[in-house]
């Protein structure tokens, strides 16, 4: 057997798809879906937490305490919630295609679902009058463009990638 020959037969070893077994399909099935699901729900429950400490400020870490609300409190705003969309939607995006077996889909749902949020959130006026996310809110507006860039820049990251055998 010649190099090159043995060269060959790996690669028809790699390119070969290895069938599940029959009774494995079911639970890989059911692992893709739970993961979506937890991903979707990881989202939504992040871009509410984001929504909420958007207004935060340096002072807000000591009145809180007393039970004041957020936004109550002096000081310089904290950019706590840009840092959390960032850190958050790269874990939940890779957590999405991890889940699902490196399905480059899986990332539309969560992403998706976070968008519409935080641009439900600064277009809709609550029953008061309100807006979650103000125009000149530079906190919420630098949120919304770093954690939409997250997702569109792990995206991107994959689009680069070499698709995996399955």
């Amino acid at each position: 057997m010649t190099v090159s020959s043995q060269q060959e037969d790996s690669q028809q070893k790699e390119e070969t798809p290895v069938e599940p077994a029959p009774g494995r399909a079911g639970l890989d099935r059911l692992i893709l879906v739970g993961g979506l699901v937890v991903a979707v729900l990881a989202a939504f429950l992040s871009g509410v937490l984001e929504l909420f400490l958007t207004p935060l400020r340096w002072g807000d870490l000591t009145t809180i305490w007393r039970g004041d609300a957020i936004g109550s409190g002096n000081g310089p705003l904290l950019g706590l919630s840009i840092l959390l969309a960032v850190v958050g939607n790269y874990a939940i995006a890779w957590f999405a295609v991890s889940t699902t077996g490196g399905r480059r889909w899986a990332l539309g749902p969560p992403w998706a679902l976070w968008t519409l949020m935080m641009l439900l959130a600064a277009g809709v006026r609550t029953n008061e009058g309100d807006y979650l996310l103000a125009g000149n809110d530079w906190i919420g507006l630098a949120m919304i463009l770093a954690g939409s860039l997250t997702f569109a820049v792990y995206s991107y990251r994959m689009i680069l990638q070499k698709l995996p055998p399955r």
